[in-house]
């Protein structure tokens, strides 16, 4: 008795074309020349994107190509120089991959569900290729629709800090360090699915609460959260949440928050300078669920909606020896 034959599942190349919208079908060569520009310069900006040499070998399509002609021309027009699409580049892709390992990991647990249910397909690329189809036309117009606008609160930082400055990437700023406590021991305690869930939780927590009083999440470390606010009030009132958020939630360790104010330089989607690093040594001396915060950020406070107590002095790495104060709200 014959029996059906069984579907052959798809190959991980049917993802990536499908993903990709073609086949690879030129090589390094071709698609510098199609650009008019140098191998050279082509190479630089495909590893400022990420990715390594492709060598002699078939490894860009249609839409690689369009994207070099696009940059070159634009660097052709003076719009922008060479070294300046280098480093937008740069800046996509280091971007571009964060939010696809972001994604593929969110995606990936919405996969297994399917595969273990009624509707699985036998194949986890299958139910993988499926879902791109589904749902990849929405996330790409996403992903246009979040990135205008924040460009558009991006711009608008910019001009907030007048077109006179002599340095628009300097800014005075609140910066505020989340961090786990003792997340080292706990994570060693905890299967993967486990430790997942728990940095996931305390970043969407932090980040939502980040978001609600006009600030930016900087970056997350797993077991602390970078952010910054404008405003120092709203930047305290942020850690102080933070602190009642986490400390509320069984399910996460206490945390503690360092909190500095001053010049702070933005490059890259990143943040330098003294206050920024003020703010990660004030973390480590912060007792649990307790925001501590310098001076700079204390005289930024109305004081009839906060108290700061001073602290006694302590010895701070690349700061000598340092006064903190531990603030609270007084209403």
């Amino acid at each position: 008795m014959s029996h059906p034959e069984q579907p052959v599942p798809p190959a991980r190349e049917e993802l990536e074309r499908r993903i990709l919208g073609q086949e690879p079908l030129h090589t390094s060569d071709e698609v510098a020349d199609s650009a008019g520009v140098s191998l050279a310069q082509a190479r630089r900006l495909w590893r400022a994107l990420g990715f390594p040499d492709a060598g002699e070998a078939p490894a860009f399509n249609d839409a690689d190509q369009v994207a070099l002609q696009q940059l070159s021309k634009a660097v052709e027009s003076d719009t922008i120089d060479f070294e300046t699409a280098v480093r937008l580049t740069r800046a996509v892709g280091q971007t571009m991959a964060r939010l696809a390992d972001w994604q593929v990991a969110t995606l990936t647990e919405r996969v297994e569900d399917i595969e273990a249910g009624p509707e699985g397909t036998g194949s986890r690329l299958t139910a993988a290729i499926e879902m791109v189809d589904e749902i990849g036309p929405m996330f790409e117009q996403l992903l246009v629709y979040a990135w205008r606008r924040h460009l558009a609160a991006a711009v608008a930082r910019v001009e907030a800090l007048g077109a006179a400055d002599e340095d628009l990437h300097t800014a005075q700023l609140s910066v505020g360090f989340a961090d786990l406590v003792a997340f080292s021991s706990l994570s060693n305690g905890l299967d993967e699915v486990s430790l997942g869930d728990l940095v996931e939780s305390f970043e969407s927590k932090a980040a939502d609460l980040v978001a609600s009083l006009g600030g930016r999440v900087i970056k997350t470390l797993g077991d602390s959260v970078l952010f910054v606010n404008e405003n120092a009030t709203a930047c305290v009132e942020t850690a102080l949440q933070i602190v009642d958020t986490i400390a509320a939630d069984r399910a996460l360790p206490d945390v503690r928050v360092g909190m500095s104010s001053g010049p702070v330089i933005t490059r890259m989607g990143d943040v330098y300078g003294p206050a920024v690093n003020l703010a990660a040594r004030l973390t480590t001396v912060a007792r649990r669920n307790r925001v501590i915060i310098d001076k700079d950020t204390s005289a930024r406070l109305p004081r009839d909606r906060f108290s700061v107590q001073p602290l006694p002095p302590r010895p701070l790495r690349g700061f000598g020896s340092v006064e903190p104060l531990a603030v609270r709200r007084t209403r």
